[in-house]
């Protein structure tokens, strides 16, 4: 690896425990909990949080009190809380939720874009251009997934080639960064520089983020590899909390404790604050009814260290 120096100084890490973290979660978590989680989160020093989802609650029991979760949050000056919609019907709901930016999520292989959504990949890219067009007329910012951009569970590797299309349509769709997702945790550093060379080529640095999932115990060599391409927004889970109901063996998203632990250790500034965050996770343990996967907070939690 290149020296810390040539990582970039500051970054912004988007905490999506709330609606990713717990969307597969077994136990349904009651929405005072989901309120208090989000409303621990505001208090930790994150400027975007990723609340719940418009979506069927039927596929996704977990995220069916989208509305009240974020009728009952108490939010703070400088936060911008956000939620996951698949079409211009959850735009509305999130609309009337008074949603500060929404998010779409088509998928880059056709059997995930099938399992996840229902759709082809082209009508799910036609959706999402459909809200992003809405959102647009609206005021509303939106952000944008792409699922399985290094591996997909059902049709294996993906191309890069394929992933840069997709994904600079989705910027000429409106959306105003797409977080390039390791859906079942496949990528290793390798994986990361080479797309993101491709990528690069296609829509600026300053568009892409990345979100990992830690299933081979790759997402934080993965984050590095990004920060010395110069991304610099990154997407994890408190506690490590997440996994996705449609993509069979993907572990928890990365841990939002050990990505400070590691941005910390480097210099790199995020203005979050990790005894803050573990806070919140320690919060939400019971709840969930499983201990969080978190290693940096297991250590905290035997007193091998503060937070």
């Amino acid at each position: 690896m290149r020296s810390e120096r040539s990582v970039r100084p500051e970054v912004t890490i988007v905490e999506v425990g709330p609606r990713d973290g717990l969307q597969n979660e077994a136990v349904f978590v009651p929405t005072a909990d989901k309120i208090a989680l989000v409303d621990r989160l505001s208090r930790a020093g994150f400027t975007r949080i990723e609340v719940s989802a418009f979506v069927n609650p039927r596929r996704v029991p977990q995220m069916a009190d989208a509305a009240e979760v974020f009728a009952g949050i108490t939010r703070q000056p400088g936060v911008t809380y956000t939620a996951l919609v698949p079409n211009v019907q959850g735009l509305a709901r999130a609309r009337d939720a008074m949603v500060d930016e929404i998010s779409v999520f088509p998928a880059a292989s056709e059997s995930f874009s099938q399992r996840n959504l229902n759709q082809s990949v082209a009508d799910a890219m036609a959706a999402s251009r459909d809200v992003c067009t809405e959102a647009k007329n609206v005021g509303l910012r939106v952000r944008a997934y792409l699922s399985v951009a290094f591996g997909c569970p059902f049709e294996g590797p993906i191309s890069p080639t394929r992933v840069s299309e997709l994904a600079e349509q989705l910027i000429e769709f409106g959306a105003y960064e797409v977080a390039i997702s390791d859906t079942i945790g496949i990528a290793h550093p390798g994986h990361v520089s080479g797309l993101l060379d491709v990528l690069s080529t296609r829509i600026p640095v300053s568009k892409i983020a990345l979100h990992f999932h830690d299933t081979r115990g790759m997402a934080l060599v993965n984050v590095y590899a990004g920060l010395e391409a110069g991304v610099s927004t990154f997407d994890a889970s408190a506690g490590g909390l997440g996994g996705c109901p449609y993509a069979p063996g993907a572990t928890g998203n990365l841990a939002t404790e050990d990505l400070l632990y590691l941005l910390d250790g480097l210099g790199v500034a995020t203005g979050v604050r990790l005894d803050a965050v573990a806070e919140a996770s320690r919060a939400l343990e019971p709840h969930v009814g499983h201990a969080l996967p978190s290693r940096v907070l297991r250590a905290l939690q035997t007193g091998q260290g503060r937070a």
